[in-house]
């Protein structure tokens, strides 16, 4: 099916936007799309000069796309090897522990995922006695809070039997399976193939639903033409116009796997972590995926939880608006005197960056870290800051659950899903959520031998 022309309008409206947002010169832009006519050639022809606009003279962010510039943006004293984990059990009952909590996390902030700030979550939780949030959250809650996300039903205090489908575990499974698939080769066709063989359409939003449409069509154009090694540009060229949404959390959310893969090495979490993210998003967008991914890398061997996130750091480009704007969080965090204090310090600078839109949530799983007494604990602390309540409840799970290990896990929580996960992936039939798991901590063992 061919898009209307008044879709593609609407949509390269909202892309001009996004490219003003990231330091593009759009002058005159709106006015030249607005004045288009109602030609799919004129259209494309005119999205495709866009990507080739001058950046604004006063704009002082580095912002590259293409990894060797991305690698050289990095802090040049980084250390690749933070430390060899002599323990790879160790390491993979970490990983098997991270990908459970991140489970939990995930499910415990689904309902709640109707962009939320703490203030209205706390409100409709002192109202109903749950406040501070220590187990899954009632339908008192939600009905005080005046909205409720459509999974309500299945993840809520008293109706939880399983783990619910949700893409944000999805993406953790699909980072196993490029890793399980394609391991050190891993690249924009195995991006391409694993998301061919296995994505749904429905589990996908922005970007996602974007590229999905894109190679789904480029697919039945080739007529399922599935030869390998393309290059990157052939991929490239579908993220790069008409795409609003390339700085939204929707690569982030994918770079839990690659983080697990690689205790000690948030070099290679970053790279790999990249490639992925590079499919459907740019600069922030990717950025954010690098940082989360390295930051889990790190995670297996801090004693103090900020000190992986100030690590994580060194692994992003130096220059960006992401550097910056994680590293205020950062201070913002190491100063506060107490959880809420952080919060109030991210949410004042960041609350225009509100669901999904990186800089916040960022922040906010930084705080969480720092305050977490235990993994259920800091799962909570991070629900609790609203946003994209499951997304960053799932990656809070992952650092967690590394931090404080496969013996701190909250079993009697993870009991009420009856060792069932359900997933809307094709061509995916594991249904143990144990082994499930354990297939996640296998990966530290293939990658550190």
């Amino acid at each position: 099916m061919i898009p209307p022309i008044s879709f593609l309008k609407n949509r390269l409206d909202l892309w001009l936007l996004t490219l003003n947002e990231q330091g593009y010169d759009i002058s005159n832009m709106k006015e030249k799309a607005a004045g288009l006519p109602d030609s799919y050639d004129a259209i494309i022809t005119f999205a495709e000069s866009v990507v080739n606009l001058p950046l604004r003279k006063d704009w002082k962010y580095i912002e590259p796309l293409d990894w060797p510039e991305v690698e050289k943006e990095m802090d040049p004293n980084r250390n690749l090897v933070i430390k060899k984990n002599e323990n790879i059990v160790e390491c993979s009952k970490k990983a098997e522990a991270a990908f459970l909590s991140s489970v939990l996390g995930c499910i415990l902030g689904k309902p709640l995922e109707v962009a939320p700030d703490m203030a209205e979550l706390k409100a409709a939780g002192l109202s109903c006695g749950e406040w501070p949030i220590s187990n899954f959250v009632s339908e008192k809650f939600l009905a005080a809070l005046g909205r409720r996300h459509p999974s309500w039903e299945d993840t809520t205090k008293g109706s939880i039997n399983y783990v619910t489908a949700d893409d944000d575990i999805h993406y953790s499974i699909l980072g196993m399976i490029n890793l399980e698939n394609y391991g050190l080769n891993f690249n924009l066709d195995g991006m391409k193939n694993t998301w061919l063989n296995h994505q749904c359409l429905n589990f996908v939003f922005g970007p996602e639903r974007y590229i999905m449409a894109c190679i789904g069509v480029n697919n039945l154009i080739e007529n399922y033409n599935q030869e390998e090694n393309k290059s990157d540009s052939y991929y490239l060229r579908w993220s790069n116009i008409f795409n609003p949404g390339s700085e939204l959390c929707g690569a982030a959310i994918r770079a839990d796997a690659y983080g697990y893969a690689f205790p000690g090495r948030p070099d290679l979490a970053a790279k790999y972590a990249y490639i992925d993210a590079i499919f459907t998003h740019r600069k922030t967008g990717v950025y954010s995926t690098m940082y989360i991914a390295a930051a889990i890398a790190l995670m297996y061997n801090a004693d103090d939880p900020l000190s992986a996130f100030e690590g994580a750091l060194k692994f992003v480009p130096q220059r960006s608006r992401f550097f910056y704007n994680t590293k205020l969080c950062l201070e913002y965090v190491k100063t506060a005197v107490s959880f809420d204090d952080a919060y109030q310090k991210i949410h004042q600078r960041f609350k225009e960056f509100g669901h999904c839109k990186i800089y916040q949530e960022v922040g906010t799983l930084i705080n969480t870290l720092r305050f977490a007494e235990g993994i259920w604990d800091g799962v909570c602390k991070q629900v609790m800051q609203g946003n994209d309540t499951d997304s960053f409840g799932c990656t809070a799970g992952s650092l967690l659950g590394i931090h404080f290990g496969y013996d701190n896990l909250p079993k009697d929580k993870l009991s009420l899903f009856n060792d069932e996960i359900r997933v809307s992936l094709a061509s995916f039939h594991e249904h143990s959520l144990s082994a499930l798991a354990k297939r996640m901590g296998d990966l530290p063992q293939r990658f550190n031998k």
